[in-house]
């Protein structure tokens, strides 16, 4: 295991006294992001992720908006978070603590390909992303714990390989592409200029005329569509950008204007608010 970070707070505290978050890439599943925290007061701003999500609650509650659904979620609930749906997600009574992994879709489909013993020709996706699954938390949890605990590669690699698989079986589908309309074409559009042109100052009247669409009607169309503002998909899209360039080895300050933020403080500020950590965490080896 491959830790990258150190606690945010000195030592293990209880949920009721700080804030810890530990993050790391796991080199047993081919660098895959993972996530141990505790979040009192910490607030995710809508995002969405290039890789699945996947976690649980240990303690405390959490709410959150995915899908334009707004619910709460406690022990013995999943995140079944696919590929690009936006979700944010804020501390209930007390705070939370959770732990999340993030692997891609390559791998993803590996792990089922491996347990299965054959080729999977589908795209896997979950259809519902929060669900209550105590035996299957509580199994998360444990392999989880023994990735972070960097037990041996056989025991760690076993736990996360079948509770991935069971994950997909009990919960799993393939991704079902929505007919497209009008509408949606010319929204996405507009998301694909963004994510084509995310360093410039792109304005509101340049984005509308992209979708051929009139302001008023893009932002309607564009936070019906993806359940995000445009705006707030430009800074989703730059953060994005800004962790590839990250892991890479680049350095905060001049990913920051890189990636089109008028400087480093605007960046962290950004960065935290959708990771949960910040740059300097996230680059850190």
């Amino acid at each position: 295991m491959d830790n990258i970070s150190q606690e945010q707070a000195t030592g293990a505290m209880p949920l009721s006294r700080a804030e810890t978050t530990r993050f790391w890439r796991d080199s047993r599943f081919g660098g895959m992001e993972c996530l141990s925290a505790t979040f009192l007061t910490h607030e995710f701003a809508p995002h969405a992720h290039e890789t699945f999500s996947i976690g649980a609650i240990e303690s405390g509650s959490q709410i959150a908006t995915i899908r334009g659904t707004r619910e709460s979620s406690g022990p013995g609930d999943l995140y079944l978070i696919n590929p690009g749906e936006i979700h944010d997600g804020a501390p209930v009574e007390g705070g939370y603590r959770y732990r999340m992994i993030y692997p891609d879709m390559s791998l993803f489909r590996e792990i089922l390909e491996d347990v299965t013993g054959r080729a999977f020709g589908g795209t896997p996706a979950f259809g519902k992303q929060i669900l209550h699954d105590p035996l299957l938390a509580d199994a998360f949890h444990d392999a989880h714990r023994a990735l972070e605990s960097g037990v041996g590669a056989l025991e760690t690699s076993q736990g996360m390989f079948l509770v991935l698989e069971a994950m997909f079986r009990h919960h799993g589908s393939s991704i079902i592409v929505p007919v497209d309309t009008r509408e949606r074409s010319a929204v996405q559009r507009a998301r694909d200029y963004l994510m084509e042109n995310y360093v410039s100052d792109v304005g509101l009247e340049e984005l509308a005329a992209v979708a051929d669409l009139s302001r008023a009607h893009l932002i309607r169309a564009f936070r019906k569509e993806f359940h995000i503002t445009p705006h707030a998909f430009l800074t989703d899209i730059r953060i994005r950008v800004a962790r590839r360039k990250l892991q890479a080895g680049g350095q905060p300050a001049e990913i920051a204007l890189e990636c089109g933020f008028a400087d480093q403080a605007h960046f962290s500020r950004h960065f935290k608010a959708r990771t949960g950590v910040t740059p300097g965490q996230y680059r850190a080896r």
